[in-house]
């Protein structure tokens, strides 16, 4: 974590090596793991469960409409985009084919710094297989970009200072 001790206050440290040392007797995945969310304009560390995550920190899903992914799929089956964009006509029709890219189009102008569905479940994947995995476990720390820039949201694991004693009946 020695990287994150430029962010982070010696408070917040603290805080973040308590949630490391209760982290490291985890053996299971379930939902109510931590999250670390860390916002530097107010040097504030909330933790949020993996449940609550969503709802807290709502990922950028526009790209993923059932719309849109089936026009970037006719694209990779060889259709032309003329003859792609007809089929998504006919399948939902021009007013539900306009409102997924209106929407679409409106995420990409305010952004969401980056934090996209497949970033959220890339997250995810990684958490439970760390939590899964023998040996030392990470935390998730999200450093959430400034309101109004154009960063992204920085994702880095926080990993314990020295190693801990594990549960060895996984």
């Amino acid at each position: 974590m020695a990287e994150l001790q430029t962010l982070l206050t010696p408070r917040l440290q603290a805080q973040a090596d308590q949630l490391l040392a209760q982290q490291q007797l985890e053996i299971s995945w379930h939902g109510d793991l931590p999250v670390l969310l860390l916002d530097r304009c107010w040097l504030r560390l909330q933790v949020v469960t993996v449940q609550r995550l969503a709802l807290t920190l709502p990922p950028d899903t526009s790209a993923e409409a059932p719309e849109l992914v089936r026009y970037r799929s006719l694209l990779q089956q060889g259709l032309t985009e003329l003859e792609a964009q007809e089929q998504c006509w006919q399948e939902f029709g021009r007013e539900a084919c306009a409102e997924a890219l209106r929407r679409f189009w409106l995420m990409q102008e305010q952004g969401n710094h980056g934090w996209t569905l497949p970033a959220y479940l890339q997250l995810l994947a990684h958490y439970r297989q760390q939590v899964e995995s023998p040996g030392p476990t990470s935390l998730p720390l999200l450093v959430l970009a400034r309101p109004g820039s154009n960063e992204v949201h920085h994702l880095s694991w926080c990993w314990p200072t020295t190693p801990p004693m594990r549960h060895t009946s996984r």
